[in-house]
C-alpha cells in the first residue's frame, strides 16, 4: 500500500477538516498518482470531499464507524475490514489519503509515501508522521522546487527500506 499526502515544514496537513493549502498542481498531482486507483480514507476526509461524494474513477473505501450514506464508497467499520477490502486490490494501486488516525493506523502497512512538501508553517489541528525522523523511510526521488503564490513547494517519493 501507499500513502499520499501533502505536509507543511511542522508536518501539518489540515486545520478545522481543511486542508492547509490549496496549490493546482498537487491537486493535479494528487488526481495523476491515485487516477483509476483505490482510495483509503477516514469519515471526516470524505465529508471534507467535493458534494461529500467518492473520488471519481476510483475505488473508495471509507473508515468510519458511524452508519454514512455513501453511494459508490465501500464502508467499513473497522481497521481489520479496511485491510481485508484493501488485499482485494494490487497493494500498488491502494493509497491512504487521509486524515490524521487513518494515515497513523496504515502508515505500517504502507510500503511508499508521496509527499508533497510544502516549505511553510500553518496552524495545524492534523498532523502526519514525520517519516525523515523514522529510520525505515528512505527518501527515493524529490521533484525541482516548484512555487504557487509564493509558496514553494515540492514532491517526494519515500520506499520502506
Amino acid at each position: 500500500m501507499n500513502v499520499i499526502v501533502a505536509v507543511d515544514n511542522n508536518w501539518g496537513i489540515g486545520c478545522n477538516n481543511e486542508l492547509l493549502y490549496s496549490i493546482p498542481d498537487d491537486m493535479q498531482h494528487f488526481k495523476r498518482v491515485t487516477d483509476g486507483k483505490t482510495v483509503i480514507m477516514g469519515l471526516a476526509t470524505f465529508k471534507s470531499l467535493p458534494g461529500s461524494k467518492p473520488l471519481k474513477n476510483r475505488t473508495n473505501i471509507i473508515l468510519s464507524h458511524e452508519d454514512i450514506d455513501a453511494e459508490g464508497a465501500i464502508v467499513c467499520k473497522s481497521a481489520e475490514q479496511v485491510l481485508a477490502e484493501a488485499a482485494k486490490h494490487n497493494p500498488a494501486d491502494v493509497f491512504i489519503i487521509g486524515g490524521q488516525s487513518v494515515y497513523e493506523m496504515f502508515l505500517p502497512h504502507c510500503t511508499r509515501a508521496y509527499i508533497t512538501k510544502i516549505n511553510a508553517c500553518a496552524e495545524a489541528d492534523r498532523t502526519f508522521p514525520n517519516v525523515d525522523k523514522k529510520s525505515e523511510w528512505v527518501l527515493k526521488s524529490e521533484s525541482e522546487t516548484k512555487v504557487h503564490n509564493g509558496l514553494e513547494y515540492r514532491f517526494c517519493e519515500y520506499v520502506k527500506a
